[in-house]
């Protein structure tokens, strides 16, 4: 099977694309950098059991969509290093469902080539949600309506679609996306996005009521995705024919060695931003980033840690503890430390593989100078 198989690659032509199952798109690669000393390198917070549930952070990523899509259309992007920690915690997921990347290229790399794969090896027409696996879900009922009725979107319009929740609070370290032009209910054209605003802007965005929070949910047909990809970065009008053609004779769960060709974009910046035919649907479920420290107390609205933050605003995150005259802090020991704690607001008390860091959970600057400084050690 070649790309003209798949796609007309005629960057003038633009097709509505034929009705697809749904297919999702797990991208499981990242560090976790941000919850050092928890997440750390070897193992990031996406393989980790934050909150004490029972089940890891990509566990529950699998398990929302296994609630209502077939498991067979659901893959795993991640780095070849995390192979073996995907596989242990996804028993269930063939290999051949695991695409394993050589390197580090972006998110939008991930989702061009885990597109090519679901196209190539699966489904020519296939609709796919693209989530992150380190998302705190809520209202899962609401969660499915609105992925499925995204899904039902891009499976019969030629548009690239993200999701948004309506913004509770003046948050800076969230993405923004503005709403335009009204397509149909909860369903509209991007009119601007904005990544991590000052907070005079992120007042006025929640003001205004023009703007969602960027929650990182990206659907697209696959035939779409590609005819974007070869139009809006060049480095793809070359290689992606050539990696088609690699894949016609390799093993299903290998990446194209040409995966290294690709550029080190993410999908935001790499075809969503300045494309008119990207469209945001306002979602309804409950959902927190869990990004930084600081993100696990933030949108305290969308029920994401209301079973495990004290009368004080305190969130301890399975661990023995005792807390004194304090408030707003996060604490997290491993199994058999018993914290004791006083009079301390707003710190993140974290101890790991023999680190202990107690900081301000606003202080991302120390918070990156203690992690390099203990990388050096």
């Amino acid at each position: 099977m070649s790309l003209n198989d798949i796609i007309d690659t005629n960057p003038n032509t633009t097709n509505t694309p034929a009705s697809g199952e749904g297919y999702c798109l797990i991208l499981a690669g990242g560090t976790g950098s941000r919850l050092w000393p928890y997440s750390q390198v070897d193992k990031p917070k996406q393989f980790l059991d934050i909150f004490g549930t029972g089940r890891t952070l990509l566990q529950q990523t699998y398990d929302r969509f296994a609630a209502f899509m077939k498991p067979e259309n659901i893959f795993v992007s991640t780095c070849e290093q995390y192979l073996n920690l995907v596989s242990e915690q996804l028993p269930e997921v063939p290999r051949s469902q695991i695409i394993a990347e050589p390197l580090r290229r972006g998110t939008l790399a991930s989702v061009a080539v885990g597109a090519l794969i679901i196209a190539a090896r699966r489904n020519v027409q296939a609709s796919i949600i693209c989530s992150p696996a380190d998302q705190w879900i809520t209202n899962e009922q609401a969660f499915q309506h609105d992925v499925n009725l995204g899904l039902n979107v891009v499976s019969q319009q030629d548009v690239l679609l993200t999701m948004g929740l309506s913004p509770t609070i003046a948050n800076t370290d969230y993405g923004y996306i503005q709403m335009g032009e009204a397509i149909q209910e909860d369903l509209f054209k991007v009119k601007s996005f904005t990544e991590k605003p000052s907070a005079e802007y992120a007042e006025m965005f929640l003001q205004t009521g023009e703007f969602l929070w960027n929650v990182g949910l990206f659907l697209f047909n696959v035939q779409t995705i590609l005819r974007t990809l070869i139009k809006k970065v060049p480095e793809y009008q070359v290689e992606l024919p050539r990696m088609m053609s690699e894949l016609s004779h390799m093993q299903e769960q290998t990446v194209p060695e040409l995966f290294a060709m690709l550029p080190n974009l993410n999908i935001d910046m790499g075809i969503m931003e300045g494309n008119n035919e990207v469209c945001v649907q306002k979602a309804h479920f409950g959902w927190a980033d869990l990004g930084s420290w600081d993100a696990l107390h933030t949108n305290q609205d969308t029920g994401a840690n209301d079973h495990f933050s004290d009368e004080n605003g305190n969130l301890v995150l399975d661990t023995e503890a005792q807390l004194y005259q304090c408030e707003g802090n996060i604490v997290r020991l491993p199994k058999g430390h018993l914290a004791l704690v006083c009079g301390l607001k707003d710190y993140v008390v974290v101890e790991e593989n023999g680190i202990l860091m107690i900081c301000p959970k606003n202080d991302k600057a120390m918070m990156r100078r203690m992690r390099t400084e203990a990388s050096l050690k």
